[in-house]
């Protein structure tokens, strides 16, 4: 990402094959899409590669989050709100962290 700053980069394989991605960038200056000055990638796929849980705010969809099969906006506070709703939808769904 152009003139971004890395804010948190964490990636994590745990023992029944699932994996833990979090990637957050700072942007230079707000946008239509991102006007908090964030772009982001949570997600928690299982072993076969299907994806669990995932927030994310990529280019013409703004912020939003994928429950299983279901997506659906997300209201962006901040980022230690964005963790704990991310790590609190990964328990809730059957997810270990």
């Amino acid at each position: 990402m152009v003139n971004a700053t890395a804010v948190l980069e964490v990636k994590r394989e745990f023992a029944n094959g699932s994996i833990l991605e979090i990637v957050v960038w700072q942007i230079p200056q707000p946008t239509p899409e991102r006007p908090h000055r964030y772009k982001y990638r949570l997600n928690y796929s299982l072993s076969d590669g299907s994806t669990l849980v995932r927030y994310d705010n990529e280019a013409g969809k703004g912020d939003h989050k994928h429950i299983r099969n279901v997506e659906q906006p997300y209201a962006f506070s901040n980022i230690k709100q964005l963790l704990a709703d991310f790590n609190a939808a990964v328990l809730n769904n059957g997810g270990i962290l």
